[in-house]
């Protein structure tokens, strides 16, 4: 496929979800170099060369493949981005942290390498699967109280985008209060025994990149109080699917979620 020199031509991205999106949309051969933690697709990481972590990257790789753009996510990668600039290439650091803002990111990005069109069909696919669930759960009288727990050491309740795919998928955030807080450091539970008081139906682990461990959750001290425990309502995302704020959280994130408030429900 021809592509418009128009566009930016030779990208790094260096985070999953810009390269996950440009795979979906057909635009991967503009892609030059990608983080070492990509793993969606699972094509890009045998395809193209890793240059980076999330908080480091191999400024010597990255400028030897001359990109026209480098792509990157949040204040954690400021300072790739600003030694990057420093370089003299051009960077764009994106800030989602809800669902919509996910939907922008996805939107810009394709306007920006001139595939706005076909980024838009995907934005409507994904749209109406939110609307079928939100259709499905709208009936239920009762909806499961979700903790979700992002890390275990201390306690970090999940982000935004995470809180809100919870609602979507028919589950209540156990604490929505701090699902509004962008950073991690902002989301911790300073006394494990709220959760305990809070009571949640169901407890989802999606320990960024690490297994989780539900026989740890078990183990905590009055935890068996909790009805997720004591009814054995543990289940693990991998951070994967969920905890990059792109195309696979508002897929197969948002679809194990659902599924698991179904399985709730069912039993």
């Amino acid at each position: 496929m021809a592509m418009n020199p128009q566009y930016p031509q030779r990208i790094v991205c260096l985070t999953e979800e810009t390269t996950e999106l440009l795979y979906i949309l057909g635009e991967q051969e503009r892609i030059v170099g990608i983080s070492g933690y990509t793993v969606r697709p699972p094509r890009a990481r045998k395809e193209k060369p890793k240059v980076s972590a999330f908080t480091s990257a191999k400024l010597d790789k990255i400028t030897a493949l001359e990109p026209d753009l480098v792509l990157g996510f949040s204040d954690l990668q400021a300072d790739i981005a600003a030694d990057l600039i420093r370089l003299g290439i051009t960077v764009h650091v994106f800030n989602q942290r809800s669902v919509q803002e996910i939907f922008d990111m996805m939107l810009m990005l394709g306007s920006m390498i001139g595939a706005a069109k076909k980024t838009d069909e995907f934005i409507a696919g994904l749209k109406h699967r939110i609307e079928t669930i939100q259709n499905k759960v709208s009936g239920f009288s009762v909806h499961p109280k979700i903790y979700f727990e992002e890390w275990n050491d201390p306690l970090i309740s999940g982000i935004r985008w995470v809180s809100e795919l919870i609602e979507i998928a028919g589950g209540r955030d156990c604490f929505p209060e701090l699902g509004q807080k962008a950073l991690g450091k902002e989301r911790i539970i300073a006394d494990p025994q709220e959760v305990v008081r809070r009571q949640p139906d169901i407890i989802v682990g999606s320990w960024c990149g690490k297994k989780f461990r539900p026989e740890q959750v078990r183990a905590r001290p009055n935890w068996q109080q909790v009805p997720a425990v004591a009814n054995g309502f543990l289940y693990e995302i991998k951070s994967a699917e969920i905890l990059q704020p792109g195309p696979a959280a508002v897929t197969d994130g948002l679809s194990r979620l659902h599924q698991i408030v179904m399985d709730w429900h069912s039993r």
